[in-house]
């Protein structure tokens, strides 16, 4: 067990500073790590996430210019700007159609799920918290596919939400959450950093 690669790539996963500013992303293998990160999991299947790719010089400075003039945007080969969306319970049907197709869940399971959702995120504050949730977990599934296909990441909360909503034409339900650099490692960025003890953060009850 403790040489299984995922545990292998999850002790080793670094969050880098330093990258390749030479190397480049194909559009391809861009698709293939979201692809990767929309296997991570979302309240009621909403699948509530936008992931916006920047890779050109130019929208690489644009956003460097609302992320607090990070280096890491530019050098990367990408950085996402990794985006959850409110709930809308409305798209519940189109998203878990080809599941009902299947015959594993029926029409009316998909009724059930859609009040419920509409009734969960009435609130804008839990609506809001479903948004960060489920774009935190595409991010983290985001990073830790780019460490199984040979590349290094850095998560980013050093930017301005505002800035970023302007920049990139975000639409009114989508919440800027995270950024995620991308690419091949230059020399000079440092191991894993010590953890916690298990005793302070453990309690099993």
């Amino acid at each position: 067990m403790k040489n299984h690669p995922t545990l292998a790539l999850i002790e080793q996963r670094v969050s880098a500073n330093r990258f390749d500013p030479a190397h480049v992303l194909q559009g391809a293998e861009i698709e293939e790590l979201v692809r990767l990160a929309t296997r991570a999991p979302t309240a009621y299947h909403l699948q509530n996430w936008r992931f916006i790719a920047v890779r050109t010089p130019q929208t690489k400075a644009r956003l460097r210019r609302v992320a607090q003039d990070q280096p890491k945007v530019t050098e990367a080969a990408v950085t996402f700007i990794v985006c959850g969306l409110l709930p809308d319970h409305d798209t519940l049907a189109e998203r878990l159609g080809p599941f009902v197709e299947t015959g594993l869940m029926s029409a009316h399971t998909v009724a059930g799920w859609r009040e419920g959702a509409r009734l969960q995120y009435r609130d804008p504050t839990t609506a809001r918290d479903e948004a960060v949730r489920s774009a935190t977990f595409g991010a983290a599934t985001l990073i830790h596919a780019a460490e199984a296909l040979g590349l290094v990441s850095g998560p980013m909360v050093g930017f301005d939400p505002e800035g970023v909503r302007r920049e990139f034409g975000l639409r009114p339900n989508e919440v800027p959450v995270l950024l995620v650099a991308v690419g091949r490692a230059a020399p000079g960025n440092w191991p894993q950093k010590p953890r916690r003890p298990l005793a302070e953060v453990l309690d099993i009850l």
